[in-house]
């Protein structure tokens, strides 16, 4: 279905997550930080002998005291929106100034001449210190987990390369859509990593890691399955990182060896082991002495104290979840999302969530989501929602909402595949394991875009097969007398 703006004169919903949307000059405006835009949403559903109350409807409140209702509520809120603060005794006191990489100021940020300290080493923390340790008189790297990391390559694009990708734009679309597994344009591997030899297995290692990027992890198709394979690619990494780094020791603190190869989300960098290299650049191993305080000038852990000026907590999201779980979201009875999810998320498809009529999620929990390309998946879940909320409206339907056996037989069928795959043998924010008392369960689906495409397709060609629908009630013509 196109959408244009007299389908939304008959579809009246709220995406949640445009925040700063100007309707009148047609621009977006600065989004307000993190969720704090809504406070609660309540969706509520009724069936009675009357007509005009046979509906659903959703109650927004926002942090400003405004109200909002709508027909259908569509949260947009993201799977890393809600940045990690880590709860360390003394930070409040910290004299200097404090970012989360997370929340990084719009303005440029100058370190020149400062004693830095990064807490964290994942994406963020991987692509910032190289560009911090360029302007800092110190940097020290506070580091818990070793992660595994691919350069990056980034390059500037030829005129021929430009025109190349143009000219076969559709087809790259098209197989990003239907045939990619994780929604990204790559080769697809035929077979696994000890088809090959050990020269061979190597050279395409080798050719990957100068290619740089993502698809590092598409040169075989077993990595994601088979331990064995696996270690071929996390050792070749590791050998590469023993050969960037000058000092061994340092080297063997930035060699990952406590989990597989992409069972936590790889990184991409610049220059970022190189780093390392740097005389101004110290990295503290906080597994074996962890931070027990910072001081309003220091960061103190078990084997002393590192004095800083700036600290960059680079610690994280609480992903998936977090972002909804902000906000006081209310369902039938009065039963809160919170609430339902206690032991772990539950959704069919990871678009609803039994008990919470007309509540959509864009790329939810039991989706491919964060492990996939999300612009494909994000487009994916809006079209799948506007064809629906058409077919509602063609079909005089008011309420939809999922049905309890469907999202059971579904949230199964999510830790089934998951459990397939090395990826739960890793203490990842998939699993939510980056957030104390969390519940660890995989939460994204790792099927695949095409796959989970196709089940959607087919979910609605059986007229939404595993979603309750109720039809809008006619008034009853009155009885002869």
């Amino acid at each position: 279905m196109k959408i244009t703006s007299k389908s939304f004169l008959f579809i009246s919903f709220l995406i949640v997550g445009l925040n700063g949307c100007n309707k009148d000059e047609k621009t977006v405006s600065p989004p307000v930080p993190g969720n704090e835009f809504l406070t609660s949403v309540r969706v509520t559903a009724t069936s009675t002998t009357d007509p005009t109350d046979n509906k659903a409807q959703g109650v927004i409140n926002s942090l400003h005291g405004k109200t909002v209702t709508a027909k259908y509520v569509v949260l947009a809120t993201g799977c890393l929106s809600n940045a990690r603060m880590p709860d360390i005794k003394g930070l409040a006191d910290f004299k200097g100034k404090v970012y989360h990489t997370g929340h990084w100021p719009h303005e440029p940020v100058d370190f020149t001449g400062q004693r830095v300290g990064v807490i964290g080493t994942g994406s963020s923390g991987i692509q910032s210190v190289p560009v911090i340790a360029e302007q800092a008189s110190h940097l020290t790297v506070f580091q818990r987990t070793a992660n595994f990391s691919i350069p990056a390559r980034n390059a500037e694009l030829t005129a021929a390369e430009r025109e190349a990708f143009r000219a076969k734009y559709p087809e790259i679309r098209r197989f990003a859509r239907e045939e990619a597994r994780n929604g990204i344009y790559t080769e697809m591997p035929d077979r696994g990593a000890l088809d090959d030899g050990d020269n061979e297995r190597r050279s395409k290692y080798e050719a990957r890691w100068n290619r740089g990027g993502l698809t590092f992890m598409s040169v075989y198709n077993n990595l994601a399955l088979d331990k064995a394979a696996n270690d071929t690619a996390a050792d070749f990494v590791r050998d590469k990182i023993a050969e960037i780094v000058k000092d061994p020791r340092t080297a063997k603190l930035l060699q990952p060896n406590n989990h597989p190869i992409g069972s936590k989300r790889i990184c991409i960098d610049s220059d970022y082991f190189s780093t390392f290299n740097r005389p101004n650049v110290t990295l503290v191993d906080i597994k074996s002495n962890p931070i027990e305080e910072v001081l309003p000038n220091a960061v103190r852990t078990a084997a002393g104290d590192y004095e800083v000026d700036a600290l960059v907590l680079a610690t994280g999201f609480d992903a998936m979840t977090g972002s909804v779980a902000k906000i006081d979201i209310r369902g039938r009875n009065g039963q809160t999302l919170n609430q339902k999810w206690a032991e772990g998320p539950k959704t069919y498809l990871g678009l609803m969530s039994a008990g919470f009529p007309n509540l959509f999620m864009i790329t939810g929990p039991g989706s491919p989501s964060v492990l996939s390309n999300m612009i494909v998946s994000i487009e994916q879940h809006v079209d799948w929602i506007t064809d629906c909320l058409a077919w509602m409206r063609d079909c005089d339907l008011v309420i939809m909402e999922a049905k309890k056996e469907a999202e059971d037989s579904w949230v199964a069928h999510v830790n089934e595949v998951a459990h397939t795959t090395l990826y739960p043998q890793a203490n990842s924010w998939y699993m939510g394991a980056n957030i104390p008392g969390k519940p660890q369960i995989f939460m994204p689906y790792i099927g695949g875009v095409a796959i989970y495409r196709q089940t959607c397709n087919d979910v609605a060609a059986n007229g939404y097969e595993g979603f309750a629908m109720t039809a809008a009630e006619r008034p009853r013509k009155a009885a002869a007398s």
